[in-house]
């Protein structure tokens, strides 16, 4: 992989977490609640994280499933677990706040910036949820966050290439443009190539068995009948996949 192409995987999990890292990834997103768009993990699971991985760890800070848009209590919770994200020496977080109108909450996104301090700071796919994605990369980069989590305001980011290349040249370099959604190992050397992006995101849990030899499929807790017995982990060979595509893309230069 070229040096300057990080690979970021999200994890809501210890297991997935260790695959990631084993698989070559440079850095693990860590969430919790992936199938409603990821929410902010427990204290407990990013604290055994940290303590297993050594690869750099950010934490997803979202109150809830659902829209960005967060009351004043919602937004409390969000400062609390920046706090707890810290204490636990992650090394950044991943957040996203918009308005009514779809444009970026400047001033609370800023002060969670500032708040967050020395950690990284990944403005996530919230971004992708705006009204105009060019007036709010250009707020975000009065935020002060390092970058953007972003398919280019599409599905998945193979769609999105026009939107990202675009996006990359607006930067000039003053934030990070970091792209996900469908990133596999099949498609992620073209995306690279074609926008130039110089980190990449990537969202790759499969289904594995349950161990539970007993299993009552006529309910299931908190999740739809067919999947009560399925867990969805990030394997390690999918990780080395991906990272052996990006080593067959030409180097970017970032511009930081």
């Amino acid at each position: 992989m070229a040096k300057s192409i990080p690979l970021e995987v999200c994890a809501d999990s210890v297991d997935s977490a260790l695959a990631a890292e084993r698989g070559g990834a440079a850095r693990v997103e860590l969430c919790s609640n992936l199938f409603e768009g990821g929410t902010t993990p427990s204290a407990g699971l990013i604290s055994t994280v940290r303590h297993r991985v050594s690869v750099d760890l950010h934490v997803m800070i979202r109150p809830r499933p659902g829209d960005f848009c967060y009351s004043a209590d919602e937004f409390e919770i969000m400062q609390q677990d920046i706090l707890t994200a810290k204490q636990l020496k992650a090394n950044g977080v991943a957040l996203g706040i918009l308005n009514t109108n779809g444009t970026v909450d400047i001033a609370r996104t800023r002060k969670l910036v500032e708040l967050s301090r020395p950690l990284s700071v990944t403005f996530h796919r919230a971004f992708d949820m705006s009204s105009d994605l060019f007036r709010a990369l250009e707020d975000i980069v009065y935020t002060g966050a390092k970058r953007i989590l972003t398919s280019g305001g599409e599905p998945n980011a193979l769609e999105g290439v026009d939107a990202l290349k675009r996006l990359v040249s607006a930067s000039k370099g003053r934030v990070v443009l970091m792209a996900g959604g469908g990133i596999r190992d099949h498609n992620v050397r073209a995306i690279v190539e074609q926008t130039h992006v110089p980190e990449v995101h990537a969202g790759i849990t499969e289904s594995v068995p349950s161990p539970m030899r007993y299993q009552n499929k006529r309910i299931a807790i908190g999740a739809p009948p067919e999947l009560g017995f399925e867990r969805f982990v990030v394997l390690q060979k999918s990780v080395e996949d991906l990272v052996k595509a990006l080593h067959k893309t030409k180097p970017v230069r970032r511009r930081t």
